[in-house]
């Protein structure tokens, strides 16, 4: 899978340099930008990574312009694990803050996307959407059904958070057929706030712009939001039937394009 947008190609990483350099800017994003820490973050070398990036496809987003020696040409990540990579009885990375059963027994091909990020120089431009594109070809080629993941606020004060996880629980909550779960003593409630005394453009505003993505694209959220204290975030589960997205991400797409051409 390539794609080419001027100085930009798309693609999945072909080998250990192309994960190096997924996980370097990793690590600018999740470790020096937003202070998250972990075992098995490697600050010497500045790589984020964990045990699930080897059975994983890593898609990633290059400026040719940059410098791939340094490991600087990757610009945009996002790691997709689909469920047949997994072995007998293995979890997926989502698991250890959500309960997924519901996914699991509908016997449909899934898809887990996690550790998405764009380079600070790279956000407000055409790079999510260029990732976006490449996801829904993944999707395709693939035959995945069903798509999920943990996306995250920054911080984990939940009265900061309040307004806009409440807004996501009373509007954007999953149907029960689609509904994970957040499991846990890190585990919260989304609902604090009464819908009746919800300011959406506040909530709104205060949610991440990858996560009003996925809602317009058709996403739903899980019950319950769970804190990550080491990566200093307040995460929930986006779910996503495939169907629905496609249909989505090809309006949303011309939109962005002005119409079909």
């Amino acid at each position: 899978m390539q794609g080419d947008d001027g100085h930009f190609t798309l693609r999945l990483a072909h080998d250990e340099r192309d994960l190096a350099a997924a996980q370097r800017l990793r690590y600018a994003v999740f470790v020096e930008e937003l202070g998250a820490a972990g075992a098995m973050v490697d600050h010497a070398a500045r790589l984020e990574h964990d045990a699930f990036d080897a059975i994983c496809d890593h898609l990633l987003l290059i400026d040719t312009r940059r410098d791939a020696a340094a490991l600087d040409d990757v610009v945009g990540v996002y790691r997709l694990l689909p469920c047949a990579r997994l072995a007998p009885g293995q979890r997926f990375y989502s698991e250890s803050e959500f309960d997924i059963s519901v996914l699991r027994r509908s016997d449909r091909k899934l898809l887990e996307l996690g550790r998405s990020c764009v380079h600070p120089n790279y956000r407000g431009g055409s790079a999510m959407l260029l990732l976006w594109n490449a996801l829904a070809d993944y999707v395709l080629d693939h035959g995945i059904e069903i798509m999920f993941g943990t996306a995250s606020f920054h911080g984990t004060d939940q009265a900061v958070l309040a307004q806009s996880l409440a807004y996501l629980y009373h509007h954007h909550l999953a149907p029960e057929s689609l509904r994970v779960c957040a499991v846990g003593d890190a585990a919260r409630r989304m609902d604090a706030t009464p819908k009746a005394l919800l300011d959406r453009r506040a909530a709104m505003l205060a949610t991440p712009a990858l996560i009003k993505a996925y809602l317009r694209l058709g996403g739903f959220v899980g019950d319950g939001a769970y804190v990550d204290h080491a990566f200093n975030t307040t995460d929930v589960c986006l779910v996503m039937d495939t169907a629905q997205m496609s249909a989505r991400h090809r309006r949303f797409y011309e939109r962005k394009h002005g119409g079909r051409g």
